[in-house]
């Protein structure tokens, strides 16, 4: 036997770990050069990673719901397959027989960008129907991010559902209609707490878990009757972990003040007609967006990071702002690069494309990660004001409100004007309280008087 093993990718922008969401293959397939292995979720994407050889699946390097770090060994194929070397009667000789160990793949170049279900996999050698499933079973099911992840709820095995959609794709539907029936009735072997991950493929490498210190441990949480356990998975995971992280870490303080933007609404009417032409919808937010990188520039410890390890600060040559936007997996944060070199439509242009396929589930690595600065709004929802957390390791997020009409002195006369509230958060730590409101202060400005802002971009 051959062996090669092939270890998680180090995919850059600071991942050290990513979770195993799906495995497409079981031990003892026959696998073609780049043919799907494995959906991998790091809390930049999710990618799909295919074999970087032709070979027989010896082992895998973990279950579904598993994190697993870079460098670790993720596959290991038996390369000698169809080169005279015979396989067992029901899968491959043993790891102990190995005799060669090929160097392990970890380079970029064998991750492809993916999301689960989103489209046909290489055809593969269609797997016996487990004995203790019954009704119907697809070994690898089509269906949509959000109809994963309500599975996963649920604790549903989205390849016991029989699918109704277009080309065999599982729907929302289909999922509810599948938990209501398993509600009343029970799968042979398939004993397992509601809202268990569904059962993975045999694995001899699953890694042990690293014990928790008892004075660390939670608490054990009581449930009553009725109650659902939903498991912590994926893009949740990794905004649990992160926000904690943050919020752990960083020393918040957060800075309120209102804005009256009058002057910009009056600007963006007159310049819709403009966007229309160009096949856009303009919005405000990419007038805000060129109001932050102005207040940036005169304030340039704001548009930062701060490196943990080395004690640093780390002050951005350039305007990459992280634009937070909810998707039926969770929050993400796509990014805008270079918003200095932007035009307004040019921006307005790109939040259409990284809002679409943030929601389809379609973000390209490149459009993650690497922000300096972070904006989030909840549009018509934004209520009055809110405490947003840092996208750490930043040091700095504008949280933007509903604009609403309120009494407004011009003078020394009352009129009624659009007024928005800001709230902007930093890292105490870093940014003292006085350099947060003189930036809160000069983006004011900016927004109050569009037109300087115009003037004033690069």
């Amino acid at each position: 036997m051959s062996r090669f093993e092939f270890k998680l990718p180090d995919i850059g922008e600071g991942v050290t770990e990513g979770e195993i969401v799906s495995w497409l293959i079981k031990v003892g397939d026959e696998l073609a050069e780049d043919q799907d292995m494995v959906e991998v979720m790091t809390d930049k994407a999710t990618v799909t990673i295919g074999a970087p050889k032709a070979g027989v699946v010896v082992q895998l390097g973990g279950k579904e719901g598993d994190v697993v770090a870079v460098g670790s060994v993720l596959v290991v194929l038996d390369l000698a397959v169809g080169e005279g070397t015979s396989k067992s009667g029901n899968g491959v000789q043993p790891v102990a027989e190995a005799a060669t160990a090929e160097p392990a793949a970890t380079a970029v170049g064998d991750i492809k960008e993916s999301l689960p279900g989103m489209g046909a996999r290489p055809a593969r050698a269609a797997a016996a129907r487990p004995a203790a499933a019954a009704g119907h079973f697809t070994e690898k099911p089509l269906a949509a991010p959000a109809t994963r992840k309500l599975a996963r709820e649920l604790g549903v095995d989205l390849r016991q559902v029989p699918p109704t959609g277009p080309a065999e794709r599982v729907t929302r539907e289909d999922v509810e209609r599948f938990a209501r029936g398993a509600a009343t009735m029970s799968v042979p072997g398939a004993e397992r707490s509601p809202g268990a991950q569904r059962s993975s493929p045999t694995t001899t490498m699953a890694p042990e878990p690293t014990p928790v210190p008892e004075a660390r441990r939670a608490p054990p949480v009581a449930v009553a009757v009725g109650d659902q356990r939903i498991p912590i998975r994926g893009i949740r995971r990794r905004i649990f972990e992160n926000m904690a992280r943050s919020k752990h870490t960083a020393a918040h303080f957060t800075y309120v003040d209102e804005c009256d933007v009058t002057q910009l609404r009056a600007l963006r009417e007159r310049t819709r007609s403009i966007a229309e032409r160009e096949g856009l919808k303009l919005t405000f937010l990419p007038f805000i967006v060129k109001a932050v990188v102005a207040a940036l520039r005169v304030h340039p410890t704001l548009n930062c990071v701060v490196d943990e390890a080395a004690q640093e600060m780390v002050l951005k040559s350039h305007y990459d702002i992280g634009i937070a936007a909810a998707t039926d997996a969770g929050l993400t944060v796509p990014v805008l690069r270079h918003v200095e070199q932007m035009s307004i439509l040019d921006i307005a242009r790109e939040l259409d494309r990284l809002g679409e396929d943030a929601r389809a589930g379609k973000l390209r690595m490149e459009d993650l990660g690497g922000s300096g600065f972070t904006i989030t709004s909840l549009g018509k929802l934004g209520g009055l004001f809110a405490t947003p957390i840092v996208n750490y390791p930043e040091v700095a997020i504008l949280g933007v409100h509903e604009m609403k009409k309120r009494p407004v002195v011009k003078g020394d006369q009352i009129v009624i004007g659009e007024v928005m509230l800001l709230s902007l958060s930093f890292d105490h730590r870093l940014i003292d309280g006085h350099v947060g409101a003189a930036f809160a202060r000069t983006l004011i400005e900016f927004l109050e008087e569009p037109d300087r802002l115009l003037v004033s971009m690069s």
